[in-house]
């Protein structure tokens, strides 16, 4: 089993294409898309954590119709347009807004909204969120999971650890504090 986290699918929402810049004609086309990439790396038995905004503005069969097309178990951590419908989906689970998560040894702090600072941030603790549909610039420590970032699929752990590994490092906002003189993260 491997574990996956994906965000801002807006699954049913035409407005987004042209909002976000999405290469997609119609929303039918954008939703036929994500479906197909989302099941070409998610495997039945694989867990999905979706970090936000699942979908906005479509109609309840079809959200049901378009979840029941994708494979893992799903688990969601609510965003900004996670509505009654979305939330009534027959997700594994439903989080708290900031989800500490263990995978692989990696601990992950799951949050639709970019965090500046997180539980465990000066431990090791990586952070994922959406939200900013690619606009966000992450650092060492944290990183866009959206799918206006990965071609609009879900992202591995595996595939999260190396794209940290690019980016510039996280200025730590307590390296001047004298209270943390001596104190090891």
């Amino acid at each position: 089993m491997k574990t996956f986290f994906t965000a801002d699918e807006h699954y049913g929402h035409e407005s987004i294409i042209r909002l976000t810049g999405r290469p997609f004609s119609s929303v039918n086309e954008m939703d036929a898309y994500m479906i197909e990439a989302h099941n070409s790396v998610v495997c039945r038995s694989d867990r999905v954590i979706h970090v936000g905004d699942f979908a906005h503005r479509c109609e309840p069969r079809r959200l049901r119709a378009i979840f029941g097309k994708l494979n893992g178990a799903h688990f969601l951590v609510p965003g900004n347009h996670d509505d009654a419908a979305s939330l009534a989906l027959p997700w594994a689970g439903v989080q708290p807004h900031v989800w500490n998560v263990s995978v692989d040894s990696v601990r992950i702090v799951a949050c639709h909204y970019g965090l500046r600072v997180w539980p465990g941030q000066r431990r090791g603790a990586i952070h994922v969120f959406g939200h900013g549909h690619g606009k966000l610039q992450g650092n060492g420590s944290s990183l866009d999971v959206g799918v206006d970032c990965w071609d609009f699929r879900p992202v591995s752990v595996p595939e999260i650890v190396a794209r940290l590994a690019t980016l510039p490092p996280l200025m730590d906002p307590e390296g001047d504090d004298p209270e943390n003189a001596g104190v090891k993260p």
